[in-house]
This record gives structure tokens, sequence and C-alpha cells, in this order.
């Protein structure tokens, strides 16, 4: 495990500062070059998301508002409550203005990413008996890498399709797994392995039925869950509306003047910030990540735009709209930098070691055999902390009227008091992080009315929704890459191991996954954004030649005769 930790250091550490700059500069370059298409044809996007110019005789296995749903499932998930929280208790409140850039700039990769891949996909050569699970039509950034630039870059897209076929285990996946069963082992006490049994088999039922059964799923289960979610954060923010303009000026102020990472690694630190803001609000959206095309190939459609600003809605949708809900509930309720009554077992995963200061930040430690305690506080430079952060006095009961004194036997996760007795438990201040900390900022913006209690069942509700379906949607994406790599033979393993992570996921901690989702996303990002690069040309022309033919104008025609003839079939 320390030589996995190590990696994932060294890993993250090299990684990132490209990860910034090839996102947010390709993002730039592509508005640019398109000439600002995320805002030109974003009215475009959605006329066609509504169906008006769809043709059901085009190729393809889903509708474009199902595509979107399917891409939406994957990219309005566990991010949008988790990540955003993340962000913001590492890199302070300025980290959502960061996942802002990152979304607007997303939007023009976005749309690029989906466009080509619509251009280069392929129908799949499925088995004799036509497997449903096997789909019809495969596309996605291996197909461009290899069709569009050619021969000699196979071996970049079998890499890119492999490790988003690691991706998709791990962020797409273990990590929705993760916070799944967090939740449910927070609330209701209930071990983690159980929950994962029972997430895994929801998520088995519905893709072994392939994209037309995940479309099906999604376009049901994607509105539901943004619609409960948003229209939550806006009863907070409605009650608590006299704080929501401090709340914008203390995002804007800290994005470029970070004080406030609770957690200490984000004072004063502008890249810090900077990157946990771009990082997460890639992870939320999937904005050059090359996920998102290989559902938007499935589109049924010949005309590969009409699916590029179908997709370019997703980073509007997804973190504009609701990473900012977060984000600003967390931020007006003061949850960020609040520390809560909080029941602590040694052995709890979210349990680390931490030196340093509230002015200096605070830095991982080895973890010691002991720590020793008077009077409630440690004795040493090593601090005992929670989700990263120090917790405050330590207390041996619940009201926390007892101050504990002994010693913290981290080794055998025993817990000796100074008068002999075996503690199991004890009770202190502590951070939040993650769901729990977005579950905090519901429950404090709903306390006014009474109501907070609904805050946390807002917030769990969605992160299980949130959860299962991105993890449905992510193995249609691992299952198009095991497809490229090794043919439809490969589709049905992949399923079965998908599964598998999906439990394992649910019971190993929560920062080590992600951690380890990190480092993949980074590692497929590279290549897709550098071919996007490339090929920005291609791009350019068929942009331009789709606006200059107008055809969705033929489709809305017949789009009409067919809803005319159905009519004509129920009289």
């Amino acid at each position: 495990m320390e030589f996995i930790e190590s990696f994932i250091s060294i890993a993250g550490t090299i990684l990132t500062p490209i990860l910034v700059i090839m996102l947010l500069g390709t993002g730039l370059f592509l508005t640019i070059r398109l000439g600002f298409i995320q805002f030109r044809r974003l009215g475009h996007g959605f006329a066609v998301t509504s169906g008006k110019y769809d043709d059901p005789d085009e190729p393809g296995d889903v509708s474009h508002f199902q595509a979107l749903t399917t891409a939406l499932s994957a990219t309005v998930g566990i991010g949008n409550i988790a990540g955003v929280a993340i962000a913001i208790h590492i890199g302070g409140p300025g980290a959502l203005f960061w996942m802002w850039v990152t979304a607007l700039l997303g939007m023009a990769t976005k749309y690029s990413e989906v466009t080509l891949a619509q251009h280069f996909r392929v129908k799949i050569d499925q088995d004799g008996d036509g497997k449903a699970w096997a789909g019809s039509v495969a596309g996605g950034p291996m197909y461009y890498i290899e069709r569009g630039l050619g021969k000699n870059w196979k071996p970049v897209a079998a890499f890119f399709a492999f490790m988003l076929m690691i991706t998709s285990f791990m962020t797409g996946n273990a990590i929705q797994a993760n916070t799944i069963a967090t939740q449910v082992a927070d609330n209701f006490g209930v071990a983690t392995w159980i929950t994962g049994l029972v997430t895994a088999s929801i998520v088995g039922l519905v893709i072994i039925g392939g994209i037309r059964r995940i479309g099906a799923v999604t376009s049901i289960l994607a509105p539901l869950m943004a619609t409960l979610y948003v229209l939550g954060a806006l009863v907070i923010l409605f009650i608590n509306y006299g704080d929501v303009f401090p709340a914008f000026g203390t995002i804007i102020t800290e994005a470029f003047n970070p004080t406030a990472g609770v957690a200490g690694t984000g004072i004063g630190l502008f890249l810090t910030t900077m990157s946990y803001g771009v990082q997460r609000g890639l992870f939320s959206n999937e904005a050059g990540q090359g996920s998102a095309p290989i559902a938007h190939s499935a589109a049924k459609t010949d005309e590969p735009v009409s699916e590029g600003v179908v997709a370019l809605l997703e980073p509007f949708i997804d973190t504009i709209v609701i990473c900012t809900m977060t984000g600003l509930v967390i931020v007006l309720t003061g949850s960020f930098s609040a520390r809560v009554d909080t029941a602590i077992t040694l052995d709890n995963v979210n349990v680390s070691y931490v030196t340093g200061s509230n002015e200096t930040g605070y830095a991982d430690a080895e973890t010691p055999q002991t720590l020793a305690v008077q009077n409630g506080a440690i004795v040493g430079d090593t601090y005992l902390a929670f989700y990263d952060v120090p917790v405050g006095q330590i207390f041996t009961d619940e009201a926390q009227t007892q101050p504990f004194t002994g010693t913290l036997n981290i080794a055998d996760g025993s817990i000796q008091g100074a008068s002999g007795a075996t503690l199991t438990t004890i009770y202190a201040d502590a951070a939040r992080n993650s769901a729990p900390l977005t579950t905090l900022g519901f429950e404090r913006g709903l306390e006014p009315i009474g109501l907070s209690a609904v805050g946390r069942w807002i917030v769990l509700l969605c992160v299980f929704m949130f959860a299962i379906s991105t993890a449905i949607s992510w193995s249609y994406y691992g299952d198009r890459c095991a497809n490229y790599l090794w043919g439809t033979k490969a589709i049905l393993p992949y399923k079965m191991v998908f599964l598998l992570m999906h439990f394992i996921g649910a019971i190993l901690a929560v920062t080590t996954i992600w951690d380890l989702g990190d480092v993949a996303l980074s590692l497929v990002t590279i290549p897709n954004v550098l071919s996007l690069v490339l090929l920005s040309g291609l791009l350019k022309k068929i942009s331009d030649s789709y606006f200059d033919r107008q055809p969705w104008l033929e489709n809305y025609e017949k789009h009409q005769r067919l809803k005319e003839q159905k009519r004509r079939d129920r009289i």
C-alpha cells in the first residue's frame, strides 16, 4: 500500500500541472478556432436535444436525448456532490471559480471530441445472433486517433482505450460505489460490503442489456435526479438569499488569493486552488477526458455536428448549473470551514495523521505507533486528523463534557485512558469532506425552516441515484474500449470485472480511490486533447459544412411528417 501511495503522489505531482495547462490551453484554442461555438450554437444544441430534428431511420442505437442523458448520467454524479466538496475542502471556495472556467472552455472541447467521435465511428461486427449488449455502433477517441491521425497512431489509440477502461473501473465505478457505501454507513451503520453488494446487483441488472437498456433507464433517471437536487439547492439559496452574493464574492476573491482551504494545503497556494478546481471540474463534466464521446457515438444521426452541439450542453448543465448549486450551498452556510461533533474510532478509513499548523498548512505524517493525549489535546507535533484536518479537543463522551487523557494506540487500534479504562470510541469536533460535507451544507441550509433532516435525505437519495447512474453509463464507456481492443468477445467479461470492481470500491478508503482515479484520468486526457488539436482543421471543416448546409431543416420536415402519420394511425 505504501508503494501505491508513493506512486500516486509522484505521478500526481508530475501530471497535475501538465493536465491543467493542456486542458485549459486546448479548450481556449478550440474556442478561438471554432469561433466561440459554445456560445453561438448553445440554442441549436437545445433544439436538437428536444427531438424536433430526430430521424429514426438514421444509423445508431439511441436518440439525441437518450445519448445526452446517458452521458449526463455519467457526468452529473458524485463529482457534483462529492467532487465540488473535495475541491473546496482542499483548495478553498476559489476552486469553484476554476471549475467554471474549465466548464466554459470545456464546452468547446466537448463539442469537438463528440463531433470527431461521430465522424469516425464504426459499425459493430456482432455475434451471429446479434447480442443486445454488443450494440450496433462504436466510437470514441480511440477511433478518431487511429482513423484520423493514421495507423502509426494506433498504439496511442490502444493506450487510450486501455487506460480509459482502467479509469472506468476506478473513476466511473469504484468511486461511485465508495461514496454510496460511505453515506449509507454514516447514516444507517450498514456495513460497506453489504451496500456494495446491493448496488453492484442493481448496476448489473441494467448494464447486461447494453446501450438500449442503459439509454432507456438514464433518460428517466438523469432528469429526475438533477431536478430533485437543483430544487433542493434553490430552496436553500432562497432561504439564505442575503448570503448568496457575498458567497459569490468569496468564491471570486479566493480564486486569485486563496486563504481558506480548511485542509490547509490550499492556504496561499494559487496553483493548488486552481489545479483542484480544474481537476474536479474535469471529473465532474469530463470535457477533454474522452469518455462522453463514446456515449454520444451511439446517437441516431448521420450528421456528426448535430450530436456535437448536443454534447456542448453537458458542461453547462453539469458544472455551470449543478456544481454551482453545490458550491454556493457549502460556502454560504459556512460548512466548508466548520467542524462538527464526530464519533471517531481509530480504524475509521477517514482517520489520518498530519503535521503543521493553520498558518503553514498541513502535510501527511507517518502513522505513529502511539499518540499521547493530555486533557483532550494531542501531545507533540503529529496530530490525529479526520478527512486530513486535525480534530478539535478530544472527549470520552458524546456530549463532549469529559476531556480525554490517555494514549491512542494506533498500532492495534485501542484507546487507553489514564485510569486504565479501555475505550472503543472518542469524540471530537471534526471537519467534513466529500459527500458528508455537502450533506452538512444542505442540513445547515434548511435548518432555518426546521428541515435539516430533509437536507440529509436529499443528498443521500441523490448520492444513490447519481452514483448508480454514473456507474451504469461508465460501464458502456469501458465496454466500448474492451471491444476496440479485443472485439465483442471481451464485452461480457469486461462487464463481470466491472461489477467486481464496483463491490471492491465500496470497501476501500476514499482518498486512495480518488487519487488513483485522478492519475488514470490524467493519463487518458493527455493523448485525447493532443489529438483534438491535431484534428482541429478537419473539425472546423466539418463544422462549417454543417452550418452552411443546414441539414436539420430537412430532418425537421421529415420529423413533422412522421408525427402526422403517427397521429393519423391513432385515429
